[in-house]
């Protein structure tokens, strides 16, 4: 089992920045890429951003340049920096392993 917990979601002006945080615990020894998927309101869940175990990332075309995903592995944590936010950046953001471990999520909130 996995544990997955979200933090650092809020309201923010555009053009604004914030900084998610997932912290992972539980049978956490073969974690090898874990993801940050965000779900806007009334539209599907999407895929953010990825980082594996050896620090390889991914983002989506629609964050490229303004979001970085990082990871400390001896926190077990994964970081989303986000900048330069848009209003439409407004989601509930989910970390995500593999296709069973989910967190609650954090609400973002872009305000013009």
């Amino acid at each position: 089992q996995v544990q997955l917990v979200e933090s650092g979601g809020g309201l923010v002006q555009a053009g604004g920045s914030l900084r998610l945080s997932c912290t992972a615990s539980g049978d956490i020894f073969n974690i090898k890429t874990i993801n940050w998927y965000r779900q806007p309101p009334g539209k599907q869940r999407e895929l953010v951003a990825t980082i594996t175990n050896g620090g390889s990332t991914n983002l989506a075309d629609s964050v490229k340049g303004r979001f970085t995903i990082s990871r400390d592995n001896a926190k077990n944590t994964v970081y989303l920096q986000m900048n330069s936010l848009k209003l439409e950046d407004s989601a509930v953001y989910y970390c995500n392993i593999g296709v069973v471990y989910w967190g609650k999520g954090t609400l973002v909130t872009v305000s013009s």
